[in-house]
């Protein structure tokens, strides 16, 4: 009987013996698997990855297409653990997109900082010393059925003037009129929409039109002066090859002489 407890104790020591050691392996194995993640994990997060920094500032409202060009861009190898999520890797994945907010040298480029050109409306159109104004006019100075987004047009203007009196009894002569070309080659960002035929009360309610053109800080200052105080009408270039003729100004006097000979014209100008 003492044998048999004897051996029953010593099958349960050697059964408690090869547990702990089949424990202390595992615990072995999983120790060193931890390690061996840690130092893959360490390993990726040290790994380079190629990201686009700024190499200069740039302004919101930047076309990416602009930088895709080659400007304000550089391309530099990071450690993955120092990526921003959303960096962009290639000029090429901001193409069609505008910067939104500014971004200043040496951060990375990320696509949360850009949103579609489609989404900037007019803006999208405008840089630097460009201006949207809003044109109010009739059917037929806005050219409405005809015009569309995306022409370029002139301005004609008439303008009533007051000459010098050159007689030496002082003062000015009135009603004087000229015409010219004051503004060329204005970009339409939007055209006015064709009301069409209207009938009823509303017919004779002349229907508040406009369109918006895009001009420089200048030009907007002589075409608000127009608009004011002057006779006007937009005129509609050709897409094909458009061309200028030299500047000139239209008076009574260029039109009613305009092509007569020497003679015709002292005629004209001495009444005999």
């Amino acid at each position: 009987m003492t044998y048999q407890v004897r051996s029953i104790g010593k099958t349960y020591q050697a059964r408690n013996i090869g547990i702990a050691a089949v424990l202390a392996v595992c615990a072995a194995l999983l120790a060193a698997y931890f390690v061996k993640s840690a130092q893959d994990d360490t390993a990726s997060g040290n790994a380079l990855t190629a990201v686009m920094v700024a190499s200069g500032d740039i302004a919101a409202g930047t076309s990416g297409s602009e930088l895709a060009n080659g400007k304000h861009l550089e391309r530099r190898e990071l450690p993955r653990d120092s990526v921003i999520p959303g960096a962009v890797a290639s000029p090429s994945q901001v193409v069609g997109l505008v910067a939104t907010d500014a971004i200043y040298a040496g951060e990375q480029i990320t696509v949360r900082r850009f949103r579609p050109l489609a989404e900037q409306g007019i803006l999208a159109d405008l840089s630097g010393n460009m201006r949207a104004i809003q044109v109010p006019g009739t059917q037929h100075q806005l050219l409405v059925g005809t015009l569309k987004e995306g022409d370029h047009v002139d301005l004609v203007a008439s303008i009533k003037y007051q000459a010098r009196d050159l007689s030496g009894a002082g003062g000015g002569i009135d009603n004087n009129v000229a015409s010219r070309i004051v503004l060329r080659d204005l970009l339409v960002l939007r055209a006015a929409a064709d009301t069409g035929d209207s009938s009823g009360i509303a017919a004779s309610v002349a229907p508040t039109l406009s369109v918006t053109l895009a001009v420089t800080d200048r030009q907007s200052q002589k075409l608000f002066w127009v608009m004011t105080n002057g006779e006007w009408s937009l005129q509609l270039r050709p897409l094909n090859k458009p061309k200028d003729s030299p500047e000139s100004v239209v008076t009574v006097t260029s039109v009613l002489t305009d092509g007569l000979q020497t003679a015709q014209r002292s005629e004209f100008a001495t009444g005999r």
